[in-house]
């Protein structure tokens, strides 16, 4: 009984640990008027280069919310659409690791045909939580001199001491 127990933890820790690890980002929000009321119906489209399908889109909630999970590491610019409501553009979303970004937008009333493209931006700061993250380039891993294992890299985050860590190099 108690190998049976072993080596279905075995396992069970093959199959979940990957998927806790694939660590993915999100970008939620509330899209409101020029009046403050919330907007349901509108259409999100969040597009990057490092999606697989460049585009992934989303439509307002009941209470004007919305929701873009699963999103890949890299840079995203945001799409806001309503018929009846000038469109607009976020650009220049990064997204790190866990990262969940919140970008609210208010739309004006406009033609279909306008649309409004937001540059200059202050950058997305997640408040809500005090977590860090840092994350490595493949160039970075490449350049510096240690071992490639994870442990190797936990000397060269700022405010972490481990002691013995480099085992590679």
């Amino acid at each position: 009984m108690y190998r049976l127990l072993k080596s279905f933890l075995i396992v069970a820790g093959f199959v979940l640990v990957p998927a806790l690890a694939f660590a993915q980002a999100s970008i939620v929000g509330t899209v409101r008027d020029a009046s403050g009321a919330v907007l349901p119906g509108v259409t999100v489209e969040a597009s990057s280069p490092v999606l697989i399908e460049k585009t992934r889109s989303t439509i307002t909630n009941g209470v004007g919310q919305y929701s873009i999970d699963d999103l890949r590491p890299g840079t995203y610019t945001v799409t806001f659409g309503l018929s009846g409501f000038a469109g607009v553009k976020r650009e220049g979303i990064v997204l790190t690791g866990t990262f969940i970004a919140t970008v609210n937008q208010d739309l004006k009333v406009g033609g279909v045909t306008e649309a409004v493209t937001v540059s200059g931006e202050p950058p997305v700061v997640d408040v809500a939580s005090s977590r860090t993250e840092q994350t490595f380039t493949g160039d970075t891993i490449a350049d510096i001199p240690s071992g490639r294992q994870y442990y190797s890299f936990t000397g060269l985050v700022p405010a972490i001491n481990v002691q013995g860590n480099d085992v590679g190099s």
